[in-house]
């Protein structure tokens, strides 16, 4: 078997501290190598991979005959491993959360669907588990029904929030329901005067269904369902969804197709960071900022709709390549709106910087360390200003950003003001970005010729959204439907990050402390 530079140390270090691997397969998640590991290992496995560096990625769990299987993503420079173990039905399985702390929340979301037992977790309380369903029943197990006939569900008005007690102590509430049209999410906060000492979230409010909803679905109408999970990042999940089926069902995606898609997934990242910078700035009372990337923004998307038939390009991408071409005329355009926008988007952005109230307000705030964002895995634009400068289209590219050296913007500050500047950083970039792949778009198909059914395989999609990594990892049975579909959206790991940036802030900061993290609400209520 082949390993690799980072994979084979790995490997080594568990054979010499006794630990038995009963499996290693390069191909069967490729390019991510698997791992199996027997269950009374997989603590001291895991804590071997943490002090080897790696970073975590994903948890999630998977029916597998008459047991569970879990599954562990984590990283190290570029490179992914896979740990899998079984766990049958008497056993209760470590948990990885006082290894990974960030893992806490999708075990419990493991527990909460599947029925998977843990030990020595960090925090047991429910995450997704509603009333409706009482105990024993699982409900992203097959035996569950989709639809089951159910009364009114109670309310939900029992969860067991951390209660800080002391000379002082105020606890606000705020929401679930908010007063804009967000999604709907509690925020728990102990404070002393307006200096917050403890936040505490609750999300999980809407559920979805996502993962359950998936199983029996054929390729096609998984991809539209994963178009939906967070529909700012439609493009994002529909090409991780269909990057998994392709490496399931070795299927080759044309050049064309790849940079297509590329470029659809460079303008919802950039349609994204315009609307949080207005937005953050907003937060503090600069309303300049808002007008004028709303208004860019608006101009953006509607070229959208003229050239893809979609605002936010919903729908546009398939397993196999996409559905809409570019033609000369497109290409104009697209370039014509480019040198329109970059200069406008450099004189915004220099007008805010040279901003001393802006300043003010943002600089040191909503601070989150570069140890606190390495401890927790923290990706995307909230990692990279905190040092973390992980980024799938340069550490682990895919095509066609194989073909292309990808400028990643790094800060260690980690407050407000470096969230705000390594978006206006991915402007630039991901403007410049879609020229060169206009410039080097080849000729030919859009979508490759195969027969649109994969069976009794599996796959794992790694693609870098406007957020950060999303993972989705898919199963197929024998009969070509959907077995498991798990999507990771970086939100799962940044809501935590938001819990420990707001310490010490005062309240009302918060607002502009939450948009410069701006988590999906829908990317992790699956």
């Amino acid at each position: 078997m082949n390993t690799t530079d980072i994979l084979q140390p790995f490997i080594d270090s568990c054979n010499q501290s006794g630990l038995k691997l009963s499996g290693l397969d390069s191909i069967l998640l490729a390019p991510a190598h698997c791992v199996c590991v027997f269950h009374s290992d997989w603590s001291a496995t895991i804590k071997l991979a943490r002090d080897a560096e790696f970073r975590f990625c994903a948890f999630w769990c998977q029916e597998k005959m008459n047991e569970l299987e879990a599954l562990v993503c984590l990283e190290k420079n570029g490179q992914y491993l896979v740990l899998r173990t079984d766990v049958t039905p008497e056993i209760t399985l470590a948990s990885i959360s006082p290894i990974y702390p960030v893992a806490n929340r999708l075990e419990r979301h493991a527990s909460d669907l599947l029925g998977l037992q843990f030990h020595d977790q960090t925090d047991s309380r429910r995450w997704v588990r509603h009333q409706a369903w009482s105990q024993g029943e699982y409900p992203l197990r097959t035996s569950f029904p989709l639809n089951p006939e159910r009364n009114s569900t109670p309310a939900d008005d029992s969860y067991p929030f951390l209660m800080v007690q002391g000379a002082g102590v105020i606890e606000i509430p705020v929401g679930p329901v908010h007063a804009g049209i967000i999604e709907p999410g509690h925020f728990r906060f102990q404070a002393v005067g307006e200096t917050i000492l403890n936040l505490e979230e609750r999300l999980g409010y809407v559920h979805k269904g996502i993962e359950k909803l998936a199983m029996g679905r054929d390729v096609y109408k998984l991809v539209r369902l994963a178009s939906r999970i967070s529909g700012d990042s439609t493009v994002a999940h529909c090409w991780a969804a269909c990057q998994a089926f392709e490496r399931a069902g070795k299927i080759d995606v044309p050049a064309r197709a790849l940079h297509i898609r590329a470029i659809m997934a460079e303008r919802e990242r950039i349609a994204n960071h315009m609307g949080d910078i207005g937005a953050i700035c907003n937060d503090v009372g600069f309303a300049f900022a808002q007008y004028q990337f709303t208004r860019l923004k608006e101009d953006w998307v509607r070229l959208n709709q003229t050239l893809f038939g979609h605002r936010f390009m919903m729908d546009k991408i398939i397993a196999g390549g996409v559905v809409v071409d570019l033609d000369d005329h497109g290409i104009e355009l697209l370039r014509q709106q480019i040198a329109k926008m970059e200069p406008e988007v450099k004189t915004i952005v220099e007008r805010l910087e040279g901003s001393e109230s802006l300043e003010d307000r943002l600089m040191t705030t909503g601070r989150l360390t570069p140890e606190q964002a390495s401890q927790y895995s923290t990706i995307g634009y909230t990692g990279k200003a905190s040092g973390q400068c992980f980024d799938v289209r340069s550490a682990a590219p895919y095509p066609p950003y194989d073909q292309l050296s990808v400028t990643i913007p790094g800060y260690r500050a980690g407050d407000v003001a470096a969230r705000a500047k390594v978006r206006a950083d991915e402007i630039d970039i991901s403007l410049k970005l879609i020229l060169r792949l206009l410039d080097s778009l080849p000729t030919g198909s859009i979508c490759a010729d195969w027969s649109g059914v994969i069976k009794n395989a599996e796959g794992i999609g790694f693609i870098e959204g406007w957020r950060g990594e999303i993972l989705t990892y898919i199963r197929m049975n024998e009969q070509g439907k959907v077995q498991r579909f798990f999507p990771r959206d970086p939100s799962w790991l940044m809501w935590p990050a938001l819990e420990l940036l707001i310490h010490g802030n005062i309240v009302p900061d918060f607002p502009v402390c939450n948009k410069s993290v701006n988590g999906s609400y829908s990317g992790q209520d699956l």
